[in-house]
């Protein structure tokens, strides 16, 4: 790191909010449930009225979303700053926020179609990617130390990874600081061995990681590497599973559903990750 760079650290004070998050798209849940949720900024903005949280909880910024469906940011850190103070100043508990990182999956940046959606694809490089996501991250840091806004690598391959730590140092971040680091771009791939070398590596540099979007297969595999994590898949397996009262066809959005789905997930990880062979949980 030059000496002329800035070094930027974690909020005095910050706590990683560990364990799983329930991601949720619906922001009522936050007053009614006593576990973590992760809820996004896109369910969030342009309420008129908030819910008071109940528990604690994490800002997904919706990245994912927005460059899947435009190619890039459709607003701008300033806007989105103000959003996240508004949340943890009116909903409050408000642990963690993500950043606007730019994910690097190959669909988000060469677009493309996959399981029914339509990918417009940014057409920039990870190198681009990896760039925006640490200059967003630094400008939200300095511009709002009070908000609770974590750093978040991004990449495709190993040395990506390692690459985006080392991008992120000689911008002045020292991300060992920081009580949680978000691991992005694993989603799509988390059942891979691939993924599971990733994760064990960069824990393995004392890094306490947040995994997206982890489902249950990737718990099990690597989650023992993971300070936490979140998932929404209860939502997609709950559209095919016919509705536990009249009010709703499927349990797509139904909190008695998706608070017993994470009661076995959570059963199901412990145990498979108790039954894998010693040293293999990496």
């Amino acid at each position: 790191m030059n000496a002329a760079t800035p070094t930027r650290s974690a909020p005095v004070g910050a706590e990683a909010l560990g364990g799983f998050l329930l991601g949720s798209h619906q922001p009522s849940w936050l007053e009614l449930v006593d576990f973590p949720l992760f809820v996004s900024h896109h369910r969030l903005a342009g309420r008129r009225t908030l819910p008071r949280a109940r528990t604690d909880w994490a800002l997904d910024s919706g990245g994912f979303t927005a460059l899947k469906d435009h190619g890039t940011w459709t607003i701008g850190p300033d806007e989105y700053i103000a959003a996240v103070r508004r949340y943890r100043d009116e909903i409050g508990q408000l642990r963690w926020a993500a950043p606007q990182d730019w994910m690097c999956e190959p669909l988000i940046i060469n677009g493309g179609t996959a399981g029914g959606q339509r990918f417009v694809g940014t057409k920039r490089t990870v190198a681009e990617h990896q760039r925006l996501t640490i200059e967003n991250f630094v400008y939200l840091a300095d511009a709002a130390p009070d908000l609770p806004f974590i750093p978040v690598l991004q990449g495709w391959t190993l040395p990506d990874y390692l690459c985006c730590i080392t991008l992120y140092e000689r911008a002045g971040v020292r991300l060992a600081d920081y009580p949680l680091v978000g691991l992005g771009s694993v989603c799509r791939r988390q059942a891979t061995s691939q993924i599971g070398a990733i994760v064990a590596t960069l824990a393995d540099t004392g890094l306490n990681l947040h995994g997206f979007g982890v489902k249950t297969r990737g718990l099990a595999r690597y989650g023992a590497d993971l300070t936490s994590s979140d998932s929404m898949a209860w939502s997609f397996a709950g559209r095919w599973v016919r509705g536990c009262s009249p009010t709703h066809k499927a349990e797509n959005n139904c909190l008695t559903y998706a608070t017993a789905w994470r009661a076995r997930s959570l059963a199901a990880t412990a145990c498979a990750q108790q039954a894998l062979p010693f040293g293999s949980q990496s």
